[in-house]
């Protein structure tokens, strides 16, 4: 998982997508911001992609998630149809509400109140299965419309999954049980995990959907490496990302984030934390990339970690 907004550039970019695929990783998912925090190089998100359907053969990849603010739902329809197309049916369509209030305001995006922004958000998500399914296509909501568009070329049927991210029990996992080929939790604990899992098939059976249906996975902030070294530099990058107060050393940072249940350390830690995961029923983990330069935690986690986690 990328933050492109972080300082990301094609260069990097270019040497993450090949480093994955000679890695075998299975997915890239990079987030779509103009910035969170302080506004640093920032790639645009479907420009990317197209890049990435080209410069790779196998993995999948998209947005973890499209914010619905950013673009009309008609746009995003048609670069998602054609990026799909173009890398032989890899893209993964993530969508959420969009929540950074001071990128939109930077950008002069209007941000409606949270209860309009996923209105608009249910409503995009049909206006872009009709448009992918139908042709011509008619479909009249409170925020958009289509009259008598056909969105050529279309992708192949059931193509692109939908993925939604987040955990919020009213709203998101509702939407994940109706819609969602694939929910991406975000940094949870096992037990914050389970108690989401446990929703979510609530809203399924609400929904007369077999939650089975529904691909699970999470993005993590997880800080692991296999040196003292290592774990030091993933965690000054992210204390530099999301703030520490004045005089916190990163050993005392892991520390925290230890307590409240994230994955860190070494392989031990980390097998044993997926483990709990998949006991539970989830089926990929993204662990975020902090260090576009370095290429030595997804070489460990191709290397150590990987081989170890098969079979959990």
């Amino acid at each position: 998982m990328v933050e492109g907004q972080n300082g990301l550039t094609w260069d990097r970019w270019l040497h993450i997508l090949r480093l994955a695929e000679r890695l075998g990783f299975p997915t890239v998912f990079r987030s779509d911001h103009y910035f969170i925090g302080p506004q640093q190089d920032s790639l645009e998100a479907y420009l990317s992609f197209a890049v990435a359907a080209r410069e790779t053969s196998r993995i999948r990849f998209g947005p973890l998630v499209s914010p619905v603010t950013f673009r009309t739902p008609v746009d995003v329809a048609r670069m998602a149809a054609q990026i799909d197309l173009l890398s032989g049916g890899r893209f993964v369509m993530g969508l959420g509400a969009g929540w950074n209030e001071a990128e939109h305001r930077a950008y002069g995006i209007p941000f409606p109140p949270i209860a309009e922004r996923f209105a608009r958000l249910e409503e995009a998500i049909r206006l872009m299965q009709t448009a992918w399914r139908e042709g011509p296509a008619n479909f009249a909501g409170r925020f958009y419309r289509l009259e008598g568009a056909n969105l050529l070329p279309k992708p192949a049927p059931g193509r692109p999954p939908i993925l939604i991210g987040g955990t919020g029990e009213k709203k998101t996992l509702r939407l994940a049980a109706r819609y969602a080929d694939e929910w991406n939790a975000v940094n949870v604990s096992p037990e914050v995990y389970a108690q989401k899992v446990a929703v979510l098939e609530r809203h399924c059976e609400a929904e007369g959907r077999d939650p089975a249906t529904i691909r699970r996975s999470m993005m993590t902030f997880a800080v692991i490496g296999p040196d003292e070294r290592t774990l030091d530099r993933a965690t000054e990058r992210m204390m530099t990302m999301w703030g520490a107060r004045p005089g916190t050393t990163p050993a005392e940072y892991r520390a925290g984030l230890r307590a409240r249940g994230m994955i860190v350390g070494g392989k031990e830690e980390v097998v044993e934390a997926l483990g709990r995961y998949a006991a539970l029923g989830l089926q990929e983990v993204q662990f975020q990339h902090f260090l576009f330069d370095d290429d030595t935690v997804p070489e460990y986690l191709a290397a150590e970690i990987a081989p170890a986690a098969k079979g959990l």
